[in-house]
């Protein structure tokens, strides 16, 4: 039975979607320190003496060997220099747009007098934590990030608490919430909502296909990381793979991702704070709708249905865990493309299906140029996902971890991401700080 939302439950949902669907230039979670850094500058009222970080295990995995964009250089130290010296809070992820040489030459040199240290947060629940003090005489200031990439918690200067999500102050003086109310999903509202909501209403997605794509190809331009996207387009690859529509759709996605990891400072459009995950989710989308000469509403319609169901999964997967979010986000683009092949619900659950049973388990060790091999890995599943589905093929329940019903093998899945490998999520940061 189709559900029917009212205007205000589409604005809801639309809301959340523009929150969760934003700009990014760079890895989100050295990104989110820098932002952290420049707003806690900002507060300072001066450029730092000295910064201190402070991450959760997840932020640091993820922030330890990503190229960061504008620098040729990898890593923490730069992002949180140079949120100090150009960034500006206001920009959100885009926060290090206005680096240039200049300000990269001034990071190097706060690098080099070692006025920048990044630490462990221990005993905090939450994965997505950083902390950031700066220091200018007996002045500092304290910034604090949680629960999402741009969540500030906590501003203060020296002992004056200026915001505090406990009571946050809004611009007039009065007392404020910023937490947005999240509306409830389950995949069967997912697909309503992408095929019943007015298609003006959704012709913001079209934002994402420009951005995403417009990165794709200029990354094929160039040399990024381990020139995954490249491999595919080059001859004597492709006497071996071929040029087919899956060939194409591997490529173009990964080559993406070649440019994101290595540090180009080009804008992707991230869905649920990582820019790979909204490369996933919608590449592999518009290259299959631009080849299969698709409708522009067919096209915005998969996009909606791709984007909302990574949100869907990550809203009880969270924002960081063990699991590589391009399992989360191939399983958008495969829903996205089973529709574009003329799937309805059922066959869109079954490609759902298809993908919790063979991708669950990759692990996340961190954002480094190798997440394009796994963003390849991840769309290729999901274009075979959706043509078994389209054959009536699926994963039956009496094989490992899938159900009957998709929503459980969902929090199946996102039980295992979540709870079940946490233990492994530290292993895997034992073995990355050891080396």
């Amino acid at each position: 039975m189709n559900y029917q939302f009212s205007a205000e439950e589409r604005r809801e949902i639309i809301a959340l979607m523009n929150r969760e669907i934003v700009p990014a230039i760079g890895c989100t979670e050295p990104i989110a320190v820098a932002l952290c850094v420049a707003k806690a500058t900002e507060t300072l009222g001066c450029r730092p003496e000295r910064i201190e970080a402070r991450l959760s295990a997840n932020v640091l995995k993820n922030a330890m060997g990503v190229g960061i964009p504008g620098t040729g250089m990898t890593g923490l130290p730069i992002a949180m220099a140079l949120g100090a010296i150009v960034g500006r809070s206001e920009y959100g992820l885009e926060v290090l747009k206005d680096a240039d040489a200049s300000a990269v030459a001034e990071g190097r040199k706060m690098i080099d007098e070692k006025r920048i240290s990044v630490d462990l947060k221990y005993n905090i629940s939450e994965k997505l934590y950083i902390e950031v003090e700066v220091f200018a005489g007996t002045e500092r200031a304290l910034a604090i990030i949680s629960g999402g990439h741009t969540r500030f918690v906590h501003v203060s200067r020296s002992a004056e608490v200026l915001y505090s999500a406990d009571a946050p102050v809004a611009d007039d003086g009065a007392q404020a919430s910023i937490e947005h109310k999240e509306p409830e999903f389950t995949l069967r509202r997912v697909w309503d909502f992408a095929m019943s909501a007015p298609i003006e209403e959704l012709e913001f997605i079209l934002e994402a296909k420009r951005l995403n794509m417009a990165a794709a190809k200029e990354s094929l331009k160039g040399d990024y990381g381990h020139a995954i996207g490249r491999l595919f387009r080059m001859e004597s690859e492709r006497n071996v793979m071929g040029d087919t529509l899956h060939c194409q759709i591997v490529g173009m996605t990964a080559a993406a991702c070649d440019a994101r990891m290595a540090g180009a400072m080009i804008p992707v459009m991230s869905n649920s704070g990582s820019g790979n995950q909204g490369l996933t989710t919608t590449v592999p989308v518009v290259v299959y709708a631009e080849q299969n000469n698709a409708t522009e509403e067919q096209m915005i319609r998969a996009l909606i249905l791709s984007h909302l169901t990574v949100i869907y999964i990550k809203q009880s997967l969270g924002r960081l865990s063990a699991l590589c979010g391009c399992v989360v986000a191939a399983t958008g683009s495969s829903c996205g493309i089973t529709y574009l092949m003329g799937g309805g619900y059922e066959e869109v659950t079954r490609a759902v299906k298809n993908m919790i049973a063979n991708l669950a388990g990759m692990i996340c060790d961190g954002a480094k140029p190798s997440c394009a091999m796994k963003c390849a890995s991840g769309v290729s599943t999901a274009v075979v996902s959706a043509l078994m589905a389209m054959n009536n093929r699926c994963v039956k329940s009496v094989e490992g971890i899938i159900d009957d019903d998709v929503d459980k093998s969902i929090r199946n899945l996102t039980d295992i991401g979540r709870d079940a490998m946490t233990h492994t999520d530290a292993m895997i940061l034992r073995i990355m700080t050891s080396k």
